[in-house]
């Protein structure tokens, strides 16, 4: 099933499925009992763009602290739950906006029973999630291996236990850290159901090889019309999973607004420091809800013409810059107010 075609599942006040708007999440690195560093993180990542947050809740305690972190936050809280089935109906009786658990190892078809009844009574979405790294023994003894036909066995066998159940509350999650098994995954679940999809790939490492797998894989995925909300998991701050995941779905088309920055790479010509001036415009432009492109270019000789296809654009020289709209040279301005001229200009857009 493509996007449009899934159920809509409501977690929270947000919806996925159903041709509604693919929706990003992150998952917090505080511990969940530490109520304040939890909230103080879930708000910098509202802040970035996140949308739907999962925390871990290992403990008691943890499941606890949710009732107090919701009071605090703006955006669905979804409980992320291993081993332990206890933790799940006390994450929901806190007030979890959604479960995220493994039915295959949280101790038996009674134990998952037993959640399944709170979810029921509650109404609370159950997101099953099954990694290659645990997939079954027989399932790779079936398939020779590790593979996308054993994933998504693995993850239909545990919603099919949850429907005999009978509830249907239900968002499903394949992930696998080989970006090309995942992909696959994706392709043969989507033909065999119409739950909503949360896409990642899992373990894809540090900013930068965990950016490189994710944006390939994700594409791959999104571009067909499969998946409903998203991840990005990378080893780092979790905001960065928020900037990476709005930039691939405006690249892919799927989201519009926020601006877009693109920059020339470095060469010979460029005479001024570049890279920290793109990064600045970068971090200065994520305040704004504009849906334009904003281009930054080292050289003023070639700048104006490689900036034509944006919207505004600032180009460095030797001491002095130049604004850009459209192609155009707009005024000369000196190299240390580019990034205070081009914030004047995005205050007072379109004017």
């Amino acid at each position: 099933m493509t996007r449009e075609q899934t159920k809509v599942i409501r977690i929270g006040d947000r919806l996925i499925g159903g041709g509604n708007p693919i929706l990003i999440q992150s998952m917090t690195n505080t511990r969940t009992e530490d109520v304040e560093a939890t909230v103080a993180q879930i708000k910098r990542l509202t802040e970035a763009g996140c949308e739907i947050i999962r925390c871990t809740v290992p403990t008691l305690e943890a499941a606890q602290a949710i009732k107090e972190i919701k009071k605090q936050i703006t955006i669905p809280l979804v409980a992320d739950i291993h081993f332990d089935y206890k933790m799940a109906i006390a994450a929901m009786e806190n007030g979890a906006d959604k479960i995220r658990i493994n039915p295959g190892n949280i101790g038996g078809k009674d134990k998952v029973a037993a959640v399944v009844r709170v979810a029921k009574e509650r109404n609370i979405p159950i997101r099953v999630g099954v990694n290659s790294g645990s997939l079954e023994k027989e399932l790779v003894e079936k398939y020779h291996g590790v593979t996308a036909e054993g994933i998504v066995e693995s993850a239909l066998d545990k919603v099919h236990m949850i429907e005999d159940l009978d509830y249907q509350n239900l968002v499903i999650s394949i992930k696998s850290s080989d970006v090309l098994m995942c992909v696959k995954a994706h392709e043969i679940l989507a033909a065999q159901t119409d739950y909503p999809l949360h896409v990642g790939i899992t373990e894809s490492g540090t900013i930068i090889s965990g950016n490189i797998k994710s944006s390939i894989g994700l594409a791959l995925i999104l571009h067909q019309g499969i998946g409903d909300t998203i991840r990005v998991s990378l080893t780092g701050d979790p905001v960065e999973e928020i900037k990476s995941a709005k930039l691939i779905l405006r690249t892919l088309g799927l989201r519009k607004g926020g601006i877009e920055v693109v920059s020339c790479p470095t060469c010979g010509r460029t005479k001024i420091d570049l890279i920290g001036l793109a990064n600045q415009v970068e971090t200065l432009v994520a305040g704004y809800p504009l849906n334009i492109k904003v281009a930054v270019m080292g050289c003023a000789v070639n700048g104006p013409g490689e900036a034509r296809e944006a919207d505004i654009g600032i180009a460095g020289g030797i001491g002095e810059g130049l604004l850009i709209k459209k192609g155009e040279i707009i005024k000369k301005v000196p190299e240390s107010e580019l990034l205070s001229v081009l914030k004047e200009e995005l205050d007072h857009w379109p004017g």
